[in-house]
Formats: C-alpha cells, sequence, structure tokens
C-alpha cells in the first residue's frame, strides 16, 4: 500500500494525470511536437548514459547475458500470446490483431524511466545493462507479429523489396534505439569520469523534464482515449488491461527462473508489460499500412500506459519483491 500510494502521490504520475484530466475536458493545452521530441531524446540520452556508466564498473557477466536472451523471447512471444486473446476475445481481425499484439511484445521507454524512478524510491537498485535489455525488446515484436500476420496472409500490402529496406532502416535504425544505445556505448566508454562532467545537464534535472514530458504524455493518452475509445469494443478495452497483467507475471517466472534481485525483476517485470506507441506505430505504418491506428495506439497510449504509470508499477514492483523473496 505505502509504495501504491507514493507512486500515485509521485510528482510524475501527478503531471500525467493533470495531462490526461485536460485532455479529456478537451481544454486547450497543448506542447509542441518539436519540444516534446526534444524532451524525450533527452530523457533517452540521460538513462542511456547512466546504464552506460554502470555497465562500465562490470556489471556485464554471463548472468546478464541470460536475462538479455531471455528478454527476447519474451519479446518474441508475448505478441503471439497477445495476437491469441485478441482472436478469442474480440472482434477484431487478423491484421488490426497482429498489429495491435506487435505492441504487447515491444516497450515503452517512458514506462521503463518512471519505472525506475519507483523502483529508486522503493529504497531498490537496479543494474545499468536493463537499459540495453530495454532496446533489445524494441524489434523482435515487429519481426513476431510481422510473421503471424503473413502466416494467415493478413498483410494488406506485401513489402517490395524497397519498402523493406526501408522497414528494416525503421525499426532498427528509429530513434529510441539509436539514441538508446548510443548513449549506453558513450557512458560506457567515457565511464563515472565522463558522467560527473554532464551531471548539471543529464542529471539534476532529470525529475523536472521527466514531470513536463508526462503532462504531453497525459495530454496525448487523453486525446487518443476520446478520440478513439468508440472503436474498441469492452473486450478490447479489457484487454488492454489484462495483457500487461499477464506479461508481468511470465517476466516475474523469467526474472525468478535467472535468480534477479527486487530492483531488476522490477525493471524486466515492467518492461514485458508496458507496451510501445513509438517505435512500433511507426513500423505498422509500414509493414501493415491497413492495420487501423485508432485501434493499436488507443489501446496502448490511452489505455494501457495510464494503467500501468497509475496502477501497475506499484503492483510489479510488489511482485518483484515476491520473485526475489522466493515467494512467487
Amino acid at each position: 500500500m505505502d509504495i501504491a500510494l507514493a507512486t500515485l502521490l509521485s510528482p510524475i504520475v501527478l503531471f500525467f494525470l493533470l495531462g490526461l484530466g485536460a485532455a479529456l475536458l478537451r481544454s486547450q493545452m497543448t506542447i509542441p511536437e518539436a519540444f516534446a521530441k526534444g524532451l524525450a531524446i533527452y530523457l533517452m540520452m540521460s538513462i542511456g548514459l547512466k546504464g552506460g556508466v554502470e555497465i562500465s564498473k562490470g556489471q556485464l557477466g554471463w548472468d546478464a547475458g541470460l536475462v538479455m536472451m531471455s528478454a527476447v523471447g519474451l519479446s518474441f512471444l508475448l505478441p503471439v500470446i497477445a495476437f491469441a486473446l485478441l482472436r478469442l476475445t474480440t472482434r477484431l481481425d487478423r491484421i488490426d490483431a497482429a498489429a495491435a499484439a506487435a505492441h504487447y511484445g515491444s516497450i515503452s521507454i517512458v514506462t521503463f524511466v518512471a519505472a525506475g524512478q519507483a523502483v529508486a524510491a522503493a529504497g531498490l537498485e537496479a543494474a545499468g545493462y536493463l537499459v540495453a535489455v530495454a532496446a533489445l525488446m524494441e524489434v523482435p515484436a515487429i519481426i513476431s507479429a510481422l510473421v503471424i500476420a503473413n502466416r494467415g496472409g493478413a498483410r494488406s500490402e506485401a513489402v517490395a523489396g524497397s519498402d523493406k529496406g526501408e522497414l528494416a532502416r525503421e525499426v532498427l535504425l528509429n530513434a529510441s534505439v539509436v539514441v538508446l544505445l548510443g548513449a549506453l556505448v558513450i557512458g560506457w566508454i567515457t565511464g563515472e569520469a565522463g558522467m560527473q562532467a554532464v551531471v548539471p545537464f543529464f542529471v539534476t534535472p532529470f525529475q523536472g523534464v521527466l514531470c513536463l514530458f508526462l503532462l504531453d504524455m497525459g495530454l496525448s493518452a487523453g486525446r487518443g482515449l476520446r478520440n478513439g475509445w468508440r472503436q474498441l469494443g469492452p473486450g478490447t478495452i479489457a484487454f488492454g488491461v489484462y495483457m500487461p497483467l499477464v506479461s508481468a507475471l511470465l517476466a516475474a517466472g523469467v526474472a525468478a527462473l535467472n535468480g534477479m534481485p527486487a530492483g531488476d525483476a522490477a525493471l524486466l517485470i515492467t518492461l514485458a508489460a508496458s507496451a510501445s506507441y513509438i517505435a512500433v506505430p511507426a513500423a505498422m505504418r509500414l509493414a501493415m499500412p491497413k492495420a487501423r491506428p485508432s485501434i493499436y495506439l488507443t489501446l496502448s497510449l490511452g489505455i494501457t500506459f495510464p494503467f500501468n504509470l497509475i496502477l501497475g508499477l506499484p503492483l510489479y514492483i510488489w511482485l518483484a519483491k515476491m520473485v526475489s523473496a522466493g515467494v512467487a
């Protein structure tokens, strides 16, 4: 209860709720798109640098490699489960179900950042290599969804040779992957000494920038809910809530098998439970142009993202503690 209350009353969640409420009430509040993108790049650079510095201290070993491989496996598996559940419980056709499922194997980097803050507030520590885990989980889910769609002949337009190159660039060179991995490598190379030189920019203002970014995310989520909820049936809306819980339980099992400490387990569980709303939508626009963004974006950004941020994070931290204590 203490973790849940602390998370709910934290500035980052309250600013998100402010944006969400403002959008639902049709406030004229807006944040320029270019400014919001700049905030996103800043956050990814900051967590990438911090992760790289931690890795430079010698955190990458066999255990970390096993966690990375397990995370990639989860990213391939979760869209298959999500697709099956969507087809069983909703009226979505194969292409919309496949496109939506892809979002639930990939990750939300903002949820990951918020989880890092919640984990620290709970007095737990997390390894820096989990930033690399986050980057590795961006791509496999997209591949998995394309395989699902192709098996049923559902991809509305086959990706021609030139388009395949464009899709590969979109998936492998999207901004979140490039900035995260690039900053991770820079942090690893420069180490603690290099980090000290940029503390005033990348560490001190981090919390304030995150609050501002989550205000914008609240506005985006609220607008998505307001405009897209009519296209979602009760089964689809329910999926946006229970699928993160299914993913969290599977990730908790992976964390238990790998003997992960509570802080690391909490971040892995959060990554699995989150849903992409940046990298995957961009890839789906190219690979499945007839899939409806009003379905998959409203699900991932309008339902799953708020659920995870408000209710999911304390639950995932509690689950991670149970796993690390050998209870789960």
